[in-house]
């Protein structure tokens, strides 16, 4: 039986790599696996949670990069080379720059693996693997496709949730954001009786500590087809599920859906507000957000007991020093459940990722600090010192016990799940900050 390693590699200078309190699932090495054909034997190496030894044995290798994570991928593919086993590479970041990861590996899949990988395979076997898969065509259907196998992962000491995707794609383009490049400017989504199917079939995690029947859908936007939303969510409300979900903010305008929410089990919703400012909005192409009506879009949201994460960008070229003083003012005064910052990162294959090559802005190269937690380029009205200590002087004052209890004071009803995730992310910035100094 031929054996298929699949190896997720760590970021190790990320604020969500090795130190990261909440180890997630790798949702897209099980959709690989399960377009492996017979009778291959798969195995999945996740860094951030497991050695890997160098020294296994495998027929194939497959890796799967974020940009944050190439230099390591390229290392691990480099390795299994020179031992003479083949190595195909995948994700984002060897998506967008293919002929540099075949310095390192024998192949790569651009893009979406369905349609692609079980001709890859296919090949390797005939000894007629190909330097690039990619689709010639329109974008795979998300029907029909094979269940992710969460027997793969079920010793594994991840975080006892279960990622399900219904939709791919979005067509807000912002300048900073890989999504629509990856997976297209339209939504595709998976046919409702599918996904209600997997939830039906999921195993509760056990042993361990455990939300029960919870359910992450990795979606970057859950309500972007409405009609397709409310029947989902209907049929979710009857499998008394614990969900979480990425939502655009205009959910905030559409009491019926949020009702559905809270009704299905939804305990909170990712949201990018990305910035405070009007005018830095109008640059980056987001339309639905409108930051003077921010505090009453959360009020909303929140009446309908629904938890936030807030997730906000430092480095906009019209911020200036007062942008993190600001933002931690909204923060608290909103209730934010839980804020999350990042420095704008132009990562290869986007718009922002040309302009600034264009403006001779970029500082470096190195992939491995295009995490969000580095500054790679020069900001315009801040210096790259000023960027980085206001950055993370916001995360030490956010996740400080009074920032928590003040921003969980009165908030939603899912207050015990929030301060957990508030303890999570108070430890993984600590150690963060352990490796970087704030200079006030």
């Amino acid at each position: 039986m031929p054996r298929l390693l699949l190896i997720s590699p760590v970021a190790n200078k990320s604020l969500i790599g090795k130190d990261f309190y909440f180890r997630m699932p790798v949702l897209g090495l099980l959709k690989v696996a399960a377009l492996t054909p017979s009778p291959w034997q798969v195995v999945i190496v996740d860094e951030k949670i497991e050695t890997l030894d160098l020294s296994q044995s495998a027929d194939l290798v497959g890796i799967t990069a974020m940009t944050s994570t190439a230099v390591r991928a390229y290392e691990i593919a480099d390795h299994f080379k020179q031992r003479g086993i083949k190595v195909v590479m995948g994700g984002m970041h060897v998506s967008n720059l293919p002929d540099e990861a075949l310095l390192h590996c024998d192949s790569v899949v651009i893009g979406e693996a369905e349609g692609l990988w079980a001709q890859a395979i296919h090949d390797f076997e005939s000894g007629q693997l190909q330097k690039i898969y990619h689709h010639t065509e329109e974008r795979p259907s998300l029907a029909g496709q094979p269940l992710a196998n969460w027997d793969l992962y079920r010793e594994k000491k991840y975080m006892p949730v279960h990622f399900i995707e219904t939709t791919r794609g979005c067509p807000f383009d912002c300048e900073f954001c890989s999504v629509t490049i990856a997976f297209g400017g339209k939504y595709r989504s998976r046919p409702v009786d599918e996904v209600v199917d997997e939830v039906k079939k999921l195993r509760p995690f056990e042993g361990r500590f455990k939300l029960d029947n919870c359910v992450f859908f990795v979606d970057d936007n859950i309500f972007s087809n409405r009609v397709y939303a409310r029947e989902l969510l209907t049929r979710v409300a009857d499998l008394k599920i614990n969900w979480f979900s990425h939502a655009s903010i205009n959910i905030a305008n559409d009491p019926e859906m949020l009702r559905l929410c809270q009704n299905s089990g939804c305990g909170g919703l990712l949201i990018g507000f990305e910035t405070l400012s009007p005018s830095t909005m109008k640059t980056i192409g987001k339309k639905p957000n409108h930051p003077e009506h921010y505090l009453e879009i959360v009020k909303k949201i929140h009446d309908f007991g629904v938890g936030i994460d807030a997730s906000f960008v430092f480095g906009f070229d019209t911020d200036d020093e007062g942008v993190f003083d600001r933002t931690l003012e909204f923060v608290h005064k909103a209730k934010i459940e839980i804020p999350y910052y990042s420095i704008l990162t132009p990562y290869p294959g986007t718009r922002l990722h040309k302009r600034l090559c264009a403006e001779n802005r970029i500082l470096t190269s190195d992939w491995s600090l295009y995490d969000t937690n580095h500054v790679v380029f020069k900001p315009k009205n801040l210096t790259e010192e000023q960027l980085m200590n206001g950055y993370l002087r916001s995360m030490k004052e956010s996740f400080s016990w009074s920032s928590i209890l003040r921003r969980m004071w009165g908030s939603t009803s899912w207050k015990q799940f929030f301060y957990g995730m508030n303890y999570g992310f108070r430890q993984s910035v600590r150690a963060l900050l352990k490796n970087n100094t704030v200079q006030n």
